[in-house]
C-alpha cells in the first residue's frame, strides 16, 4: 500500500479541515476557518469576468500581469512610501500560501533553521519541511489583561539563534492571536536580522485589518537595514473578500525575488489570468470598500468579544486580522471537560453546542500555551454571528 512521504507524516488533515468537516456533520455555525460569510465588491469581480471576455484566458507571465505588478508597485509606494520595480521585485503568487511555499523551497537549504514566533499558521511547518530545514520556536506569551498584546522575550530570540539560523519568520497582524506588532518589537527583531545576516519572512496578509489607530501596521521591510534581507508577503484574499481567488505576491530585492521564482516556477509558474486583472482593479480602486470592512469588521470583534466575556470567556482583544483567541477555562467546567483540553472542548462545542471554534494548541510547539485557547472567526454577518452567540447561550446552563 502506498504510504504518505515521510516529509508531511507528521502533520496529518489540518485543524481546519477537521473543524470544517465536524461543522458540517452537525450543522454548526462556522467560527472556525477564516472566510467570510459575505462576498467581495462586485466592481472587482465585474473587472474579473470582463478580462474573461476580453480573451485573457491563457497563461500569464510568471511574475504576474504588468497591470497587477503596477498595481503592488503603487500600494506599496502608497504605504511604505519607497519604491520599487515590479518587473524584478515583485511576484505574483497562487494566494499567500503558494508565496511562503516558494519562499521557503527557494531560499532554506536543508538542515537550516527558521524561527517562528508561536502561536504560528500551521502551514509554516510543512513549507520549512519541503525544504528540509528545522523550526525553532519563539512564545509570544498570553497576556494577564484582556486588552494587553501577546509579547515575546528579545532574550528568547536572541538565545534561539545558532550558526544553522537562515531566517525568521514574522507574521503581522498575527493569527491566530490578533497581534499586531510594534515597531519597538520589530526593531528588535531587525536588529537581530542584522546582526546575524539573517533574512526577515514577513506574512502580512491581514495589514490592512487593524483597529487600534495607535498601533498602526509596519512592514519590517521600511526599517534601516531591512530591506534587502526582507521577503514582504501579502494577498487579495482577506482584504477584499475573495479568498477563494488565491492571488497573494511577495515584494523583495532582485537577489531574494530570484530565490522566490527559482521556486515559484516550478510550483504553479503563474496564478489565474482573469482574476489577476480583478486583483488589479481591486488594489487600484478597493481603498472605499477596505474601510467599509474595516468599521464592519470592528463592530462584529466588539459585538463577538463582549458576548464571549458575558458568557465567562476571559478574552484577548485583537489588535488586528478578524479573529479573538478566548480562554476557555470557565465554559470548559461548565461542559465537565478540562480546561487543559482545547481539542475535547472544541469538539463538544460544535457537536453540542452547535457553533465551531479552532483549538490553539496545535499552533504551538509548546503545547501548554495553547491548551486553555480558542480561536474564533468573527469575519461573518451579523446575523451570522447572532446566531452563533444565541446557540453559545447554551453554555450559562
Amino acid at each position: 500500500m502506498p504510504t504518505t512521504a515521510a516529509r508531511f507524516q507528521p502533520f496529518g488533515l489540518t485543524i481546519f479541515a477537521e473543524m470544517t468537516a465536524l461543522a458540517n456533520k452537525h450543522g454548526a455555525v462556522n467560527l472556525a476557518q477564516g472566510f467570510p460569510d459575505f462576498d467581495g465588491p462586485e466592481p472587482i469581480k465585474a473587472a474579473a469576468t470582463a478580462a474573461m471576455a476580453r480573451g485573457q484566458n491563457q497563461y500569464a507571465r510568471m511574475q504576474g500581469v504588468p497591470e497587477l505588478n503596477a498595481a503592488i508597485v503603487a500600494r506599496w509606494k502608497a504605504q511604505t512610501g519607497r519604491d520599487i520595480d515590479g518587473e524584478s521585485q515583485v511576484t505574483v503568487t497562487s494566494g499567500c500560501t503558494e508565496a511562503l511555499a516558494a519562499t521557503f523551497l527557494g531560499l532554506i537549504n536543508p538542515g537550516d533553521e527558521v524561527i517562528l514566533f508561536e502561536p504560528y499558521y500551521d502551514c509554516y511547518l510543512a513549507g520549512i519541511a519541503m525544504a528540509g530545514g528545522i523550526h525553532k520556536v519563539v512564545t509570544l506569551r498570553t497576556p494577564t489583561s484582556p486588552h494587553a498584546p501577546f509579547t515575546f522575550d528579545p532574550d528568547d530570540l536572541r538565545r534561539a539563534i545558532t550558526n544553522k539560523t537562515r531566517a525568521i519568520v514574522i507574521n503581522t497582524p498575527n493569527n491566530p492571536t490578533g497581534k499586531v506588532f510594534s515597531r519597538e518589537e520589530l526593531t528588535q527583531i531587525a536588529d537581530v536580522c542584522i546582526k546575524h545576516n539573517l533574512i526577515a519572512i514577513t506574512d502580512e496578509v491581514y495589514e490592512r485589518l487593524t483597529f487600534d489607530p495607535g498601533l498602526p501596521h509596519i512592514s519590517i521591510a521600511t526599517l534601516p537595514g531591512m530591506a534587502d534581507r526582507t521577503i514582504t508577503l501579502s494577498s487579495l484574499g482577506k482584504t477584499f473578500s475573495l479568498t477563494g481567488w488565491k492571488i497573494g505576491w511577495a515584494i523583495a530585492s532582485r537577489e531574494l525575488t530570484q530565490c522566490v521564482r527559482a521556486a515559484h516556477q516550478f510550483l504553479t509558474f503563474c496564478s489565474s489570468t482573469p482574476l489577476q486583472h480583478g486583483a488589479a482593479a481591486a488594489l487600484t480602486h478597493g481603498e472605499p470598500h477596505i474601510a467599509e470592512l474595516v468599521r464592519d469588521l470592528t463592530a462584529a470583534r466588539d459585538y463577538l468579544g463582549r458576548a464571549l466575556e458575558g458568557l465567562g470567556f476571559r478574552v484577548f482583544w485583537p489588535a488586528g486580522t478578524y479573529f479573538i483567541m478566548a480562554d476557555h477555562t470557565e465554559p470548559s467546567r461548565r461542559l465537565g471537560i478540562s480546561p487543559a483540553d482545547d481539542v475535547a472542548f472544541c469538539r463538544r462545542l460544535t457537536a453540542d453546542i452547535g457553533v465551531a471554534a479552532i483549538p490553539t494548541s496545535g499552533f504551538y510547539d509548546n503545547k501548554h500555551w495553547g491548551r486553555p485557547l480558542a480561536r474564533f472567526a468573527f469575519c461573518k454577518k451579523m446575523d451570522t454571528l447572532q446566531r452563533a452567540v444565541e446557540r453559545l447561550s447554551k453554555l450559562r446552563q
